[in-house]
């Protein structure tokens, strides 16, 4: 019997359990830690921050469906890794504490033969002095951050309402932060809603990140095919702003919060601020702080983790120049070189290097996006662990068959600009692969196939329906293995 640890239920780690509890025979145990009693679909958390979805609509609780799938769910966070045990015949265990209201503060030791680190990122506000819920920003990176936001927006509308002139500044919160995606996708949707109550005399909307150019999203920008012609999506950005009639600052990375006022740095190296009412800024993502011990109780985190916190695996992780990587050094089975049955997946894993160029300001700030590793691919990489997992557990042989290198993966990307069936609107961008592979295709570095982007309603209503599509999958309703990743 093999005991199978997940530590997240997140998109990737929910994932992986569902795969896992559905392939291994009923002899071996499935055990999932997460902090959270609830699975939440991410995506959906901009239409909670502008108030046209509730909390409940974008998430429900784990304990139920695991209940039913036969999963050992524990709400609990990991704190430490024990890959050695604790003798040289002992099992390998993590050590959990647990967060629910009747055992809060309760520590265990939960042992595993396959251990997958799935804990996503921490969300580190504190990198940029007063950054974040409870300073002087907003967030929309969980649902609860997101309500909070909509709240904060809805006094805005009041405000503008009754005669005010506000500035919204919406994007990065850091020099290095990542998920340029989801706070365009925000701007987009602030912007509809202050359209929709006819108050776009009375907003200024400033669009501030750290990309080189617009459309970067932290993977280089792309060429992409619409209408017949071949762009850069920096126009197809650039293009999007303007018609929603949003400022962009580029290149810029901030480096501290005030009320009301923004301060940041350019790759000029220049130093300056702007003003707001109302802010929204994704934080940089770091490690959730996991720490590792031998047998002897000492410390051997940097055997397991990079120094952001986030788990090495099966990547290239030796010094070269960015013109030096190639699509090879990436992950394609998320081992950790360390430990064998150790894995991580989703944005718990480290990139070996920067998909975007990274620049650096004439003081040595680095002023360049993370690589994105949400969404699609989190899915995809925790299907393809859970896989080779499973297959080796029930064949005995450690042969992983599933590859899901970023390398050699594609991704869907739909950045809706507006809610309802009549007048919602959305972009639609497809990419292939997610890491540029320049001597495959050395004329774009990516398949233009399949690297298409279009804008309009149809592109809304794809992104309704895969809402509620992948909420049935997440819920494991009959046939959900059917639904792709």
């Amino acid at each position: 019997m093999a005991d199978v640890l997940v530590m997240g239920a997140g998109i990737s780690g929910h994932t992986a359990a569902a795969y896992l509890r559905r392939k291994l025979s009923r002899k071996h145990k499935v055990i999932v830690v997460s902090p959270s009693a609830y699975f939440q679909w991410v995506p959906s958390n901009i239409w909670v921050g502008v108030g046209k979805m509730g909390i409940d609509q974008v998430r429900f609780g784990l304990k139920r469906v695991y209940d039913r799938w036969g999963i050992d769910f524990r709400q609990a966070k990991a704190t430490g890794i024990f890959p050695e045990g604790k003798s040289e015949s002992g099992r390998p265990f993590v050590r959990i504490e647990y967060t629910d209201d009747t055992s809060r503060g309760k520590a265990e030791d939960i042992h595993y033969d396959y251990l997958i680190n799935a804990t996503g990122p921490k969300l580190n506000f504190s990198a940029t002095e007063g950054l974040g819920p409870g300073k002087f920003t907003h967030s929309v990176c969980s649902c609860d951050h997101a309500s909070a936001t909509w709240e904060a927006l809805k006094a805005c509308f009041s405000r503008m309402e009754n005669g005010e002139t506000l500035r919204f500044l919406i994007g990065t919160g850091h020099a290095t932060a990542t998920c340029q995606g989801a706070a365009f996708e925000y701007a987009l949707n602030v912007a509809h809603q202050i359209r929709e109550r006819n108050l776009q005399d009375k907003a200024e909307i400033t669009w501030i990140s750290n990309e080189y150019e617009l459309g970067d999203f932290g993977m280089g920008g792309a060429f992409i095919k619409k209408g017949g012609y071949i762009i850069p999506t920096k126009v197809f950005s650039e293009s999007i702003f303007a018609e929603y009639g949003i400022k962009w600052i580029k290149r810029a990375g901030v480096f501290r919060v005030d009320e009301g006022i923004a301060h940041y740095e350019t790759l000029d190296g220049a130093k300056n601020s702007i003003a707001f009412d109302f802010a929204m800024l994704i934080p940089p993502f770091a490690g959730v702080g996991l720490k590792a011990f031998d047998r002897s109780g000492e410390e051997i985190t940097s055997k397991l983790f990079a120094a952001n916190g986030l788990m090495k695996v099966d990547a290239d992780y030796s010094a070269k120049e960015f013109e030096e990587w190639s699509v090879g050094d990436w992950p394609s089975t998320y081992q950790s070189p360390a430990f064998p049955n150790i894995f991580a997946t989703g944005i718990a894993f480290a990139p070996p290097h920067q998909i975007s160029k990274p620049l650096k300001s004439p003081g040595g700030t680095l002023i360049t996006p993370a690589p994105p590793r949400t969404g699609m691919p989190s899915g995809v990489i925790g299907k393809v662990v859970a896989l080779n997992i499973a297959a080796s557990i029930e064949s005995g042989k450690a042969e992983f068959r599933h590859k899901a290198s970023m390398g050699k993966m594609g991704a869907a990307c739909v950045v809706s600009a507006g809610y309802g069936m009549l007048k919602g609107n959305a972009a639609t961008m497809t990419v292939f692969p997610i890491v540029p592979d320049w001597q495959k295709y050395p004329e774009w570095g990516r398949d233009l196939s399949y690297t298409v982007g279009e804008a309009g309603l149809a592109g809304h209503w794809i992104k309704l329906f895969l809402h509620y599509m992948f909420l049935y999958k997440a819920k494991g309703n009959p046939l959900w293995w059917m639904i792709p990743e």
